[in-house]
């Protein structure tokens, strides 16, 4: 991937996770105004930002990776040579694809079915797509109402069949969406191990500075 696209998708995706967190924040200020300022409530807000966290987290979790962002233990890294330390790296990122493909396997199997999509054989690996298996596209959130912009889905999905609230299967693609982007994000991390591009998956030292940079304000103030 180029610089120049790559600098496009970091945006993208930072836009994204920016826009899911103000959209968060807007929908529960209009919450609390509506509540203490007129003694109503907007329904849905909680439902919605506890789905919008949930995109953010899952989302923001293989973002990290792409940008070495995640915090670790590197004691053991600082003390070894150069050449451990790669191989250390390198089974570390294996671990952590293989960890992130069964995530990924779990997360298709948890939202198919309510896409009416089979779900994986197997326990640990797929084997396969199931033969049958009980569409759930029917089934709808608690509260969150439906688009009028999406009633194509009620044919897709649904039978035809109008949707009162918003199915479950728009908020629960997050699964394998985000699941898929962190096995994808592992992937190339491993791929910058072995051509020697960074040197460990995690932020160096960065709980060290947080800590210095905490202990100095408190003496400077």
């Amino acid at each position: 991937m180029s610089q120049k696209a790559q600098s496009w998708t970091d945006r993208l995706e930072e836009t994204l996770i920016a826009s899911i967190l103000g959209l968060m924040t807007v929908v529960t200020f209009a919450n609390v105004v509506a509540r203490y300022g007129f003694n109503s409530n907007i329904l849905w807000a909680v439902e919605f930002t506890v789905f919008l966290f949930g995109w953010m987290v899952l989302l923001g979790a293989s973002y990290a990776v792409k940008i070495n962002a995640h915090l670790g233990v590197d004691a053991i890294l600082n003390i070894v040579p150069p050449k451990a330390r790669k191989t250390l790296g390198m089974i570390s990122v294996t671990v952590c694809i293989i960890f992130s493909f069964l995530l990924l396997k779990g997360a298709w199997d948890y939202w198919a079915n309510f896409a009416n999509l089979p779900a994986t054989t197997g326990r640990w690996f797929p084997t396969g797509f199931e033969e049958k298996f009980r569409g759930k596209g029917w089934y709808e959130t608690d509260d969150v109402p439906m688009p009028a912009i999406l009633g194509f889905m009620e044919n897709l999905f649904n039978d035809g069949d109008e949707y009162e609230k918003l199915p479950r299967l728009l908020p629960y693609m997050v699964l394998p969406i985000s699941m898929a982007l962190l096995l994808f994000r592992f992937c190339q991390a491993g791929v910058k191990l072995w051509r020697g591009e960074i040197s460990m998956l995690i932020v160096s030292h960065e709980a060290e500075d947080s800590v210095e940079d905490a202990a100095q304000y408190v003496k400077d103030n």
